[in-house]
């Protein structure tokens, strides 16, 4: 991401969460509090905006506190996390911001988090409720509502297609709650156009995935009018293939995230739409909510189960 855009981006958020704060803080408070962000994928320019987002704020914010950031590579390496977990409870930091690489197999670790009176949330993607209920435990969720989101993006593509089209859905890491709930969005939005989902494959959120499962639904479907992805990687994915399958302009495709990469396709209309979820305000709000329950001297089980941040569908018209 340039950055004077990720400037822009990262002000946004962080001037929003510091207003909230400002009048409620006191850098007696916070001076030793510790929070540590966690994040998945760390090369990605999502992630890499919602990293900006949080060193900016904590060095900006009207209150000191120390910041860890700390990550895996890849978007799908749990135990990675759960080992990273595992060593920031035996540092005995405040609390803990997380972006999950799984929604179920991260609960144990949240769960050892909060028996050690570790303030614990989740951005981005958030843990499965029935594994928290069967664990015990109260994680909240700082992030978009994800169906919702995907409805929106489903509901503007399916302006364009008529009853009886059929598409394909590329998905995230099925594992994650997050893509489920798109996987869902989406579905929704294509029942009640009348448009038949004739294939459903994993892109696990990578551009070389989602290559592979586009081209693999378009020699198996012919005529198939529009790819749904759950993020802009496999969306550029889906360009490519269906760019080698020589159906440029016949097959829809659309993304989510608004990165950097897809919006000159956008201009182009090799991409109908995308939807930007403001990783930089999600970073920031989930700071923002922690140290908000310091100050306040909140437990884990009075936080808000789910504090929604905002999305904009992002087309051609408002690129």
């Amino acid at each position: 991401m340039p950055d004077e855009k990720r400037r822009r981006v990262v002000a946004a958020g962080l001037l929003a969460a510091i207003g909230a704060a400002h009048a409620r803080a006191s850098s007696g408070a916070t001076r030793d509090f510790t929070i540590a962000l966690v994040l998945k994928g760390l090369p990605d320019a999502f992630t890499q905006t919602m990293i900006a987002a949080a060193r900016v704020f904590q060095a900006h914010a009207p209150y000191p506190f120390k910041l860890l950031v700390q990550g895996v590579t890849t978007e799908t390496d749990s135990a990675g996390q759960i080992r990273l977990i595992d060593a920031l409870i035996a540092q005995r930091v405040n609390a803990i911001v997380l972006a999950p690489s799984d929604s179920r197999a991260l609960v144990p670790s949240a769960r050892r988090c909060v028996r050690e009176r570790i303030l614990t949330l989740a951005i981005d993607n958030p843990l499965d409720a029935d594994a928290l209920r069967a664990a015990g435990i109260h994680v909240p969720y700082v992030g978009p509502d994800d169906r919702r989101a995907a409805r929106l993006v489903g509901d503007y593509l399916a302006h364009r297609l008529q009853p009886g089209d059929r598409v394909g859905i590329i998905e995230g890491v099925a594992s994650t709650r997050n893509a489920q709930e798109r996987n869902a969005g989406y579905r929704e939005a294509m029942q009640a156009a009348h448009v038949e989902i004739a294939a459903v494959a994993p892109g696990d959120w990578a551009y070389g995935k989602g290559r592979l499962a586009a081209a693999a639904m378009l020699a198996s479907h012919p005529g198939i009018r529009a790819l749904l992805c759950a993020n802009d990687n496999m969306a550029r994915g889906a360009v490519d293939a269906v760019r080698a399958a020589q159906l440029s302009g016949r097959v829809l495709i659309t993304g989510f995230n608004d990165d950097d990469a897809i919006k000159p396709l956008i201009k182009k209309g090799l991409v109908l739409a995308t939807l930007n979820q403001f990783a930089a305000k999600q970073a920031v709000y989930g700071l923002d909510v922690a140290m908000q329950a310091h100050v306040e001297r909140q437990n884990q089980d009075d936080l808000s189960d789910f504090i929604e941040t905002p999305v904009v569908l992002v087309v051609k018209d408002n690129v």
